[in-house]
């Protein structure tokens, strides 16, 4: 699919400071010389039955890259494709869903399109706006930082799971509380201490997939260190049961001849730090004498922050996973 693509104009425009070259988490365009506009749009099907949950989780997914370029939401409009054959209170409980994580961005939603499908999908198309000065990119980290990560990981997993009606409650709760948590107070934070040279939201690539987009555009070799990596409740005793997503697989093999792997590292650690995310975290590149202001500053908001890495020049491969 990428090989096909790959063959569609590109749009150049001086005041276009961030486009798709470097596969980043939206759009940045320059209004002036302290304002610029990021622009970004996400929505999928449900990964939980409960319509509510499932349009918080959608927005908080939907919001994340705003706070992945340093910015701010202001503007949503919602994304509905809606079976006509489901009750129409369920598409009301997901719009409510969304609506009240926007509100609680300091957004505002102002409408949206709807159309009718086969499959219920939501999302949303925001604009936020950040100082041109204070972007933050994918492709811009330096050798010697450490990568910060802001949530857990095994969200794919733990999806599969509840699919398959093999999740327990309390796995279930966790990892509802995981992708309904912004990740705008882990950009507070970030910002607040500083020392950010690049960063990204771990979402449908999986770890692996969005490290490699960071290491590729910034030249550099990144380094996964697995023994500092948080996972979400179940999600490891889950890929022990082989309850692994498709889109694991296939973001390994999208992968392919850019990593390197630790021998003897458990199946079940590759597995999940190739799991596609739902609502992820933040993953910051971080000056090494801040990452300890950061830490701090992340726990003071009750952020669940690990260091899961770090940045070195540029060797044989992209990633190293140890």
């Amino acid at each position: 699919m990428s090989q096909v693509l790959r063959g569609l104009p590109k749009t150049t425009d001086e005041n276009l400071l961030i486009g798709i070259e470097t596969s980043d988490d939206a759009a940045v365009y320059k209004i002036n010389d302290d304002l610029a506009l990021i622009a970004t749009l996400d929505f999928f099907t449900p990964v939980v039955d409960d319509p509510y949950t499932f349009g918080q989780i959608a927005a908080t997914n939907s919001l994340s890259d705003v706070y992945a370029m340093g910015g701010e939401p202001k503007i949503a409009m919602n994304i509905m494709c809606f079976p006509n054959c489901l009750d129409p209170m369920m598409m009301k409980e997901i719009l409510r869903g969304g609506y009240d994580k926007v509100i609680e961005a300091g957004a505002l939603i102002v409408g949206g399109h709807t159309v009718q499908d086969d499959e219920p999908k939501y999302g949303l198309s925001i604009v936020g706006f950040v100082h041109p000065d204070k972007v933050w990119a994918n492709n811009t980290a330096k050798v010697g930082d450490v990568l910060i990560l802001t949530k857990p990981i095994g969200m794919g997993v733990i999806n599969t799971a509840i699919k398959a009606q093999l999740a327990d409650e309390k796995t279930y709760n966790e990892a509802v509380k995981v992708m309904t948590t912004l990740n705008k107070y882990a950009k507070e934070a970030l910002f607040k201490v500083g020392g950010i040279n690049s960063l990204t939201d771990i979402t449908g690539f999986g770890l692996v997939g969005h490290a490699l987009e960071m290491a590729e555009g910034s030249d550099v070799s990144i380094t996964i260190e697995t023994s500092g990596i948080k996972y979400a409740h179940g999600a490891v005793e889950l890929a022990q049961m082989g309850l692994v997503p498709a889109g694991a697989y296939d973001n390994r093999i999208f992968c392919d001849g850019t990593f390197d792997i630790r021998e003897g590292l458990p199946i079940h650690v590759e597995d999940l730090v190739f799991d596609p995310q739902t609502s992820g975290g933040l993953m910051a590149s971080v000056d090494p004498k801040k990452a300890d202001e950061i830490m701090e500053e992340l726990g003071k908001l009750d952020v669940p922050s690990y260091i899961c890495g770090r940045v070195e020049e540029k060797k044989e491969k992209f990633i190293y996973i140890i």
